[in-house]
């Protein structure tokens, strides 16, 4: 089963910024630096020192989903 990242972010738990790769190679760091994301829609990466450090906020489908749903109309 293949899946595709529709959306790949996360939001820091200490300073609030929620931050998005948007393409491949796009590292994005919040504000107070203790947390990043990378990767676009190719694959999700992330850094920190916690794993408690940020909440995911990414949204994968399984390929094909998205396309269905606009093929029946619904939401």
């Amino acid at each position: 089963m293949k899946y595709r990242i529709v959306k790949n972010a996360i939001r820091c738990n200490y300073c609030g910024d929620i931050i998005e790769s948007t393409h491949r190679h796009n590292y994005k760091t919040c504000s107070c630096g203790r947390v990043a994301v990378d990767g676009g829609h190719d694959y999700l990466r992330r850094c920190f020192t916690e794993i408690e450090d940020f909440t995911d906020l990414s949204k994968v489908i399984e390929d094909g989903e998205e396309e269905t749903k606009k093929k029946t109309g619904a939401c």
